[in-house]
């Protein structure tokens, strides 16, 4: 885990290199035949991914996006219309069978097919009308890292493009150097206060929502911690009264026009004596870890880069092996 994470710098740079000209014609298409809707399809990481797909296509293109539930297909054997959809299906191995099933049904039901995925040979890069290889490279831990900041960086490039922002792609040609940057950042006093926790929450918002549910996903996955994601407006929806005196929280905060409320909500948090741990803000009371100033659609690719690194020391020091969580495989065979 720890290697292939430092690695996701040449695997975003690689990408960039490569696809270029692929999403760009990609892009046209799109603008010249505008999509009625986009439909994500995936499991685990890649899900987690897709939550920032929609967060960027929804803001940036106002095209409305929604995930698929695979099991409609796959298990239910139902075909709703997707005629004039896109579907966009992200995947490390592309070798899911509930995820080639809901894509397949999905094709046969009228939606262009737009894949992401690392393995460019695999049975799902054979159902794409449009394919963007991920690059990443072999990834044999079974936590998914650089893989997924590749993700990430291939949703940006597909969202800079078609909706002409250079600004935004200017900034994504910077990344790799900001993930070496926040590769280097020092977390380890998260590591500290988290080795004893029996469980926490990652809270955040917008794009930094999905950094959020990749975060706990990973604490459970690597370090054997119960951790939920919440959206810092569902908090207080129930999930609130969990919180007490010394409760673990990790906020992440991106700086766009949710980091007002993020900022106070950590204020909030810290009075109720919950230990809280800050990234892309400060707080009175608050442990801030350091973070990579950025674009905002940009920081949670760092975000998850500084995550990463810090997941696998904290693996270690709950006397866990990040490189084999206990039962799971490379490949998750959903049926």
């Amino acid at each position: 885990m720890y290697v292939e994470a430092a690695q996701a710098p040449d695997a975003v740079r690689e990408q960039l290199h490569s696809n270029g000209a692929r999403v760009a014609r990609l892009a046209q298409r799109l603008r010249a035949s505008p999509p009625r809707a986009v439909v994500t399809c995936a499991r685990g990481s890649s899900d987690n991914a897709a939550t920032y797909a929609r967060y960027l296509i929804e803001t940036r293109l106002g095209v409305l996006t929604s995930s698929a539930a695979p099991s409609v297909s796959s298990v239910y054997d139902a075909a709703p219309d997707l005629q004039g959809a896109v579907v966009l299906a992200i995947s490390q191995s592309g070798a899911s069978p509930d995820l080639l099933a809901a894509v397949s049904g999905a094709r046969s039901a009228g939606a262009r097919i737009v894949v992401l995925v690392n393995a460019e040979t695999s049975p799902l890069a054979q159902l794409a009308d449009d394919l963007i290889p991920l690059h990443a490279g072999p990834e044999r831990s079974v936590a998914a890292t650089k893989s997924w900041i590749a993700s990430l960086a291939a949703i940006v490039q597909l969202v800079a493009e078609w909706s002409g922002d250079a600004a935004l792609a200017a900034e994504l040609r910077e990344t790799p150097e900001l993930l070496e940057r926040a590769w280097a950042l020092d977390w380890s006093e998260a590591v500290t206060l988290l080795t004893p926790a029996e469980s926490l929450y990652v809270i955040g918002r917008g794009p930094g929502l999905a950094v959020a549910q990749e975060a706990a996903l990973k604490f459970k996955e690597t370090c054997g911690l119960h951790a939920e994601a919440i959206s810092a407006a569902e908090l207080r929806h129930g999930p609130m009264a969990l919180v007490r005196a010394g409760f673990p929280l990790l906020l992440f905060t991106q700086n766009d026009e949710t980091r007002e409320g993020m900022t106070a909500l950590s204020g909030e948090l810290v009075a109720q004596g919950a230990t809280v741990l800050l990234v892309g803000t400060q707080a009175p009371g608050a442990h801030a870890l350091p973070a990579v100033a950025a674009h905002p659609l940009i920081e949670p690719l760092l975000f998850a880069q500084s995550f990463y690194r810090m997941a696998n020391t904290l693996s270690l020091a709950r006397g866990r092996d990040p490189d084999r969580p206990p039962h799971l495989n490379k490949v998750t065979e959903t049926l």
